[in-house]
């Protein structure tokens, strides 16, 4: 029988170690997976109301707490304690919308034909696809985690989740919360596991679905580790999401918003802004205006109210940026940005000044890497063409976004850019309306909106003869 061994979690705000929590062994993530397996079959019996009635009492749960929530989120991975309320929040917005659709999506889909009137019943029924594992990661740790675990409890099948070792805690509060909501025990576990376990688990033939939110390199893990069985994974992988300033945009409003994508979270965000092109007009003045909204920003301990960006995850991810810049500057780009404004900032710590570049080009990593922190390159461009050119010359395609008053403009551009989600005048959001989805090495698969039930349940046609003579 393998030993079972303790995580630490260190916290980014000092470094000290916040909590622990006991990792499973191989043998109890098996259990583990045996009684989720039992657990759905009678869990999908449940009519899809109830389950709608439940998923709205998890919600009200963890609302209640959110307080307590925000500030543990903060110690586990350094949002300044400001916004992590907001994260509850937008959890109980998009759970909510996911709610309010669950019954129309999952409901049957009658095939009507006047000709066959009383002589066939034809239909197709959207059956749920058995045990979901689900491994979310720490940057946003209750919204991502809702994309996947909402849907697939609604949709009738069980839940393992399998969260960041950095905000494990999270996991463990969803838990809690569908216990007070009074879901079935089983249906939903937090497992805290190992990653070599996590591979197993994935090849597991218990195991009929794998939703994977991080790296990508983690999603080719993913993907080999499932190769062996015939079931889909959903990856939500990279990004370098691209804006682009035309010179008909609301300067002032287009400035202070992308500031904001760019630097929100220590840039810490899958879809958050990571290049811009500004069109020759306006670029000068833009560049101008962007550094002095990102001069106002305060680098600092995350628990004082006054700290608008705090740190990085780790020491390692802020040393990664860091190299990120030195790089682009020894290949000439120009950094704007006096990292002195910002005292905190002490290199082999995850505090990090946020940087703007200029004079970058795309054989400069910090324009082609996903950077995940805050550092922003600008580049000039002469055209929507040249434009639309630098956008997709990308491995990644999650996000991307037009800053113009134009709407037929943005609508012609966005049709030519290769991406999830097109975005005009805005950015940095997931509109649970919308299915949220990714190409090229930004992964594959979809959450939210109603298509997002679509990836959690299996079709199942019913031929029904119904006379004979």
């Amino acid at each position: 029988m393998s030993r079972s061994s303790v995580l630490k979690i260190v916290t980014p705000v000092d470094s000290t170690t916040y909590a622990t929590v006991q990792i499973a062994t191989s043998e109890q993530v098996q259990a583990a997976v045996e009684r989720a397996t039992k657990a759905q079959k009678a869990w999908k019996k449940v009519p899809v109301k109830e389950r709608v009635e439940m998923g709205r009492r998890f919600l009200q749960a963890l609302q209640s707490r959110k307080d307590e929530l925000a500030k543990e989120l903060t110690m586990q991975m350094g949002r300044p304690l400001r916004y992590t309320p907001g994260e509850i929040n937008g959890t109980q917005e998009r759970g909510t919308y996911m709610l309010d659709v669950a019954e129309e999506a999952l409901q049957d889909v009658e095939i009507n034909d006047p000709n066959l009137q009383g002589k066939f019943k034809r239909f197709i029924r959207k059956e749920p696809v058995g045990v979901v594992l689900i491994i979310a990661p720490w940057n946003y740790p209750y919204l991502s985690s809702l994309n996947g675990v909402l849907p697939s409890i609604l949709a009738g099948n069980s839940v393992i989740l399998k969260h960041s070792s950095q905000t494990p805690l999270c996991g463990e509060r969803f838990a809690q919360a569908w216990t007070e909501a009074g879901l079935p025990v089983d249906v939903f576990q937090c497992i805290h596991m190992s990653h070599a376990d996590t591979e197993s688990l994935v090849a597991n033939p218990l195991v009929n679905y794998v939703n994977f939110t991080g790296s990508v390199e983690g999603g080719h893990r993913i993907q080999e580790a499932a190769s062996k069985k015939f079931i889909a994974t959903g990856l939500e992988l990279g990004g370098k999401d691209p804006a682009y300033v035309r010179p008909d945009c609301d300067l002032k409003y287009t400035v202070e918003t992308l500031v904001d994508g760019s630097f929100f979270n220590s840039g810490q965000c899958c879809c958050a802004i990571e290049r811009i092109y500004v069109h020759a007009d306006i670029y000068d003045e833009f560049v101008k205006l962007f550094v002095e909204e990102t001069k106002n920003y305060r680098l600092g301990n995350p628990l004082e109210p006054e700290t608008t960006l705090g740190p990085m995850v780790k020491a390692k991810a802020a040393d990664f940026v860091r190299d990120q810049i030195a790089e682009a500057v020894s290949q000439g780009a120009k950094t704007h940005i006096d990292t002195a404004l910002f005292p905190a900032d002490k290199p082999g710590t995850p505090y990090m000044a946020p940087q703007v570049l200029t004079e970058v080009t795309h054989k400069m990593r910090v324009m082609t890497e996903e950077s995940f922190g805050p550092v922003i390159g600008i580049m000039k461009v002469a055209s929507d063409e040249e434009a639309i050119q630098w956008m997709n010359d990308s491995e990644f395609g999650l996000s991307a976004s037009i800053w113009t008053k134009d709407a037929d403009a943005a609508l012609r551009i966005g049709d030519q850019i290769e991406t999830g989600t097109w975005f005009m005048n805005r950015c940095d959001y997931l509109d649970p309306a919308l299915a949220w989805v990714g190409v090229k090495d930004s992964g594959r698969g979809c959450t939210l909106s109603k298509f997002g039930y679509d990836q959690v349940t299996r079709l199942k046609s019913f031929h029904l003869k119904l006379v004979t003579a």
